[in-house]
């Protein structure tokens, strides 16, 4: 009989203390095709995998089909459920239901008013029903440190823009 292969423990701990970044999974998702406005393209995403394989389209706001989804649509379901693992883990770690937890976050892309350029706003909604607000407030915050979306948003992340051969 085969066992099933376990992922690495992820812990809130700070278990790691290296001296470099130690990436525990990695995808590549492409995009291709479209018509573009806004400084925004449609067309094609894919992830390396294929299990991700869907229609990008403009907004209707800003004067698209609104006929498929778009990258404030993508980044939004990411974080939420990003935001939504890193909370439902710190909870279990308090021995609280993570279940009845829900996360909706908004992104709303518009002008950054420093340089004219483009900016998202990210808000996050947690439901949380039947929770004692100090409990929950303390794993949010918790889970605000822990959650890499959170982290990009308040901290950055490192990225690189290259060229392809």
């Amino acid at each position: 009989m085969t066992e099933r292969i376990q992922p690495p423990s992820l812990s809130t701990a700070k278990d790691f203390d290296g001296d470099s970044f130690s990436p525990l999974y990695t995808t590549t998702v492409t995009v291709s095709g479209g018509a573009s406005a806004h400084g925004r393209a449609s067309g094609r995403a894919r992830s390396a995998d294929g299990v991700l394989d869907l229609d990008l389209r403009m907004p209707a706001e800003l004067g698209g089909d609104g006929q498929g989804t778009n990258p404030e649509q993508l980044f939004a379901a990411g974080f939420a459920a990003c935001f939504h693992g890193a909370l439902s883990l710190v909870a279990r770690q308090e021995a609280l239901d993570p279940g009845l937890i829900s996360v909706s976050a908004t992104v709303a892309f518009g002008r950054d008013p420093g340089d004219g350029g483009y900016l998202l706003r990210v808000d996050l909604v947690v439901a949380w029903p039947g929770a004692d607000p100090e409990v929950a407030t303390a794993l949010m915050e918790r889970a605000d440190s822990l959650c890499p979306y959170a982290r990009m948003a308040w901290k950055g992340t490192p990225m690189t823009i290259t060229l392809a051969p």
